[in-house]
């Protein structure tokens, strides 16, 4: 009787132990969504964020998401958005995944004057969040295409924050240009803006910072340049612990200007590089001799984690990659 009370004590405790573990001991699953599965591809820009309360965020969905419809998604709590160039915005997309090649994806299905982030929005029902400009840019897209964008599309500005579920969602500064290409436009506004070689103003870019539940905080660069912000704000008032920056070079940061931001302003736990408009990988191994391979070269001391295509990789909240890297 003695021995089955301890083992019946032993259970009780045990069960307790599960009922009140920290949130902090789960963890953050990140799957980018590019255009050829298990590899890093010129035109991938996608991610995809599940918090471990089950809050699911994707981020520039661009033009390797097959629309609202790609099976990927599953449920979408928020859209966000950096910037309303093409690649990021979704001027087009693929049809299906694998279509063409890494190097040269198929990316056929036309989008303009709408766009792939608005029929994202609108079909998922999603939230979004964007500064003022791209935010009432966005829900005029929206609302085209049927969606209540008063309720979907909500402005948030450098300085503020958003919580969805456990997700805590702040912008901050990015050195880019942040310019709607004429295709977007009305016809008649269109064909003016085009023959002025003129884009629309839509306020400044959005780079992200996402806190979890699980207290991993992950800096998104957008397309950004190095900026000071990336000490000041990034690292020291954020403490971001993941950044995922880009590194392609001539629009953006390239490889030794996104090296020097992670190494002396950022200083995370860990890197994935993004947006290195490149074929970075080959049957899942990075490629010597591309722009990825030599950020990743230049990095000191801190994991760099390549991004491929429908392979989740699962963060604690210190920012240690456990599983899927």
């Amino acid at each position: 009787m003695k021995r089955i009370s301890l083992v019946l004590v032993a259970a009780a405790v045990g069960v307790a132990g599960m009922t009140i573990e920290p949130a902090w001991s789960a963890n953050v699953k990140i799957t980018p969504l590019g255009s050829h599965d298990g590899e890093f591809c010129r035109r991938d820009r996608a991610m995809l964020f599940e918090d471990p309360d089950g809050t699911r965020i994707v981020f520039d969905v661009g033009r390797t998401v097959a629309g609202p419809d790609d099976p990927r998604l599953g449920k979408i709590d928020v859209v966000l958005l950096s910037s309303v160039h093409g690649d990021h915005l979704g001027d087009r997309r693929i049809a299906k995944v694998n279509a063409g090649t890494c190097a040269k994806p198929k990316t056929k299905v036309k989008m303009a004057p709408s766009s792939n982030t608005a029929a994202i929005i609108a079909g998922k029902k999603a939230k979004s969040y964007a500064g003022g400009e791209m935010r009432n840019f966005l829900r005029a897209q929206v609302k085209a295409l049927g969606g209540n964008a008063k309720k979907l599309v909500n402005v948030l500005r450098f300085g503020g924050e958003r919580k969805v579920g456990g997700v805590r969602i702040a912008i901050v500064p990015v050195t880019h240009s942040n310019g709607a290409s004429p295709a977007f436009l009305n016809k008649e506004l269109g064909a003016l803006m085009k023959k002025s070689g003129l884009s629309a103003y839509t306020g400044p870019d959005n780079g992200f910072i996402l806190t979890f539940s699980n207290g991993l905080v992950v800096y998104m660069s957008g397309d950004s340049g190095i900026n000071a912000d990336q000490e000041t704000t990034v690292r020291r008032f954020y403490g971001a612990e993941l950044a995922i920056i880009n590194a392609g070079g001539l629009f953006t940061s390239g490889p030794k200007e996104a090296a020097f931001s992670i190494n002396e302003l950022i200083k995370p736990k860990a890197v994935i590089p993004q947006h290195t408009n490149e074929a970075a990988t080959e049957g899942g191994k990075l490629k010597p001799g591309t722009k990825t391979a030599k950020f990743k070269s230049l990095i000191k001391g801190i994991p760099v984690h390549i991004p491929l295509s429908g392979r989740t990789m699962e963060f604690d909240g210190n920012g240690k990659c456990v599983k899927g890297c």
